[in-house]
Formats: C-alpha cells, sequence, structure tokens
C-alpha cells in the first residue's frame, strides 16, 4: 500500500488513474452493508406486504445493475468488462434489517472495489425506496469493503 492518493496530480487536481502498464490479473472484490429497522417493518417485507414487489429480489437486481454503472456514477472510475456480479440480499432477524454481499469479479488492469461497494449501496438504498412508505427511520449502514484479490496492493482481508 502507498501513501499516495493515486486521483490526485502533483498539482492538486482530480485525475483518471492511468492504468496502461498495468498487467491483466484476476481480480475480486466483496463487499457488505446492512439496512436497519423496525421488528414491524421487518415483518412487512417477511409477508410480503410491500407494494412495490418482491422487495429481496429487487434489491438484488438494483446491485448487479449499479454494479454495471459504476464508472457512470463515480467520476473516476474505469469503466470495466466485468465476468461476475453476485449480490446477496437476506433478512436478519437480529439486526433487525436486511444484510446486503455483493462479490464482483473481472479479469482486468484495474481492481473491482468500486464495483463491489456500489452494489451494495444502491442495494440498500432500494430497499430504503421500496419500504420508505412504511418506515421513514431506517437506517443504511456499515457499507464496506470485506476483501479483495489480486493487483499490485496484492490480497486484503478486513473481515
Amino acid at each position: 500500500m502507498t501513501n499516495e492518493l493515486t486521483h490526485i496530480d502533483p498539482e492538486g487536481k482530480a485525475r483518471m488513474v492511468d492504468v496502461g502498464e498495468k498487467g491483466i490479473t484476476e481480480r475480486w472484490a466483496v463487499a457488505r452493508g446492512e439496512v436497519l429497522m423496525r421488528p414491524d417493518t421487518l415483518a412487512a417485507i417477511r409477508g410480503g406486504l410491500t407494494k412495490k414487489g418482491d422487495l429481496l429480489n429487487v434489491a438484488r437486481i438494483a446491485g448487479i445493475l449499479a454494479a454495471k454503472k459504476t464508472s457512470d456514477l463515480i467520476p473516476l472510475c474505469h469503466p470495466l468488462n466485468l465476468d461476475l456480479i453476485e449480490v446477496e440480499v437476506w433478512i436478519d432477524e437480529a439486526l433487525p434489517g436486511v444484510q446486503i454481499q455483493s462479490k464482483v469479479r473481472t479479469s482486468g488492469k484495474t481492481g473491482v472495489e468500486m464495483e463491489a461497494l456500489t452494489a451494495v449501496s444502491v442495494a440498500a438504498l432500494t430497499v430504503y425506496d421500496m419500504v420508505k412508505a412504511v418506515e421513514k427511520t431506517m437506517r443504511i449502514q456499515n457499507i464496506r469493503l470485506v476483501e479483495k484479490h489480486g493487483g499490485r496492493s496484492g490480497d486484503i482481508r478486513n473481515e
């Protein structure tokens, strides 16, 4: 790891990192996050009472779509050909709320951490959107990179 901010040039201006000299390697990342809510809101989800449809499946599809669109949303991200996007969304009674996990993989010159994090973020926002009529006090929290593999910086496990 370096202490250098790679997206800032010597004059302090934002820049896209030049990955042209990097080798193509397999890279993958896992991210997680949560949507915390009241137990009665979770019961409405579990009972299928949300008016906008199958919440867990819609959030999962939204996360997949978001990973594919990351470079359109984050200004300095490189557009990537993604080999795999997996998004899991499940009810967690202990929170209470919904847990979200994404795994993204590519063979390329730059990593997929932002794609994994974007997938979780948009899936969480989709959960909020679909349930906000029932509860506006939900909390999207703890969105984080769990692990990444490949690339110059090597493997990282945060959990």
